[in-house]
């Protein structure tokens, strides 16, 4: 696929409408994916992404945004997912993302997690402006996808899940940069400690604070 967008797009309200998603999954016999990432913006940790095949007679039930949900309803919306759709995890480390860029990163991520899939999707949607280059189906970007489209809504928490879990794990590795609250994002406390402790191999030096923290600790 280049990045046009393909000639049958699909429509979507605002808000997610399970019964016109279904009857769209019933046209692509049930394989209709979305997808999204999580960690695009943070100075430190990947950028994870997702795919996601809905059953659409098991949606859990208050699936929306990631973004809109509290950590305790994305966690158990998460279980409830990866027991009856099809998913497939994909990330880019921040080495990746230092050599490619983030945008470049992100969507290579987003194409491996298509691939990565147990079945073939016959059309993806994707969260955001770009269809990643190199998708092997058709497929639409989608603005602000998450909060109008279940299956992209459903990617996103997989997606977000599993980076804030990975961000968690990290900080017992690297106790004092407070990845288990901030997750990587640029906060007064992620500054603080950059400017004592210096950056981690786990942060993305092309990022300008990351890189400046960094010229100083080296001097």
């Amino acid at each position: 696929m280049t990045g046009t967008p393909s000639l049958f797009d699909l429509a979507f309200p605002d808000r997610p409408d399970l019964s016109l998603e279904r009857r769209y999954a019933l046209d692509f016999d049930g394989l209709l994916c979305g997808v999204d990432e999580a960690g695009r913006g943070p100075w430190a940790g990947p950028v994870v992404t997702a795919a996601v095949i809905l059953d659409y007679e098991r949606v859990p039930d208050g699936l929306d945004d990631s973004k809109k949900l509290s950590e305790a309803k994305r966690e158990a919306l998460y279980l409830d997912i990866v027991s009856s759709a099809w998913i497939c995890v994909a990330s880019a480390s921040p080495a990746t993302i230092d050599r490619l860029n983030i945008r470049a990163a992100t969507l290579s991520a987003m194409v491996r997690a298509v691939n990565g899939l147990p079945k073939r999707p016959s059309y993806a949607l994707i969260d955001g402006r770009d269809i990643p280059p190199g998708l092997s189906q058709p497929g639409q970007a989608l603005i602000k996808g998450d909060g109008r489209c279940l299956c992209v809504a459903a990617a996103s928490v997989v997606a977000k899940v599993t980076r804030d879990r990975m961000m968690v794990r990290l900080e017992d590795r690297f106790p004092g940069y407070g990845f288990a609250q901030h997750k990587g994002y640029g906060v007064p406390r992620h500054q603080e400690a950059l400017e004592a402790l210096g950056p981690t191999v786990h942060h993305r030096m092309s990022f300008k604070p990351v890189r400046l923290a960094a010229e100083v600790s080296s001097d």
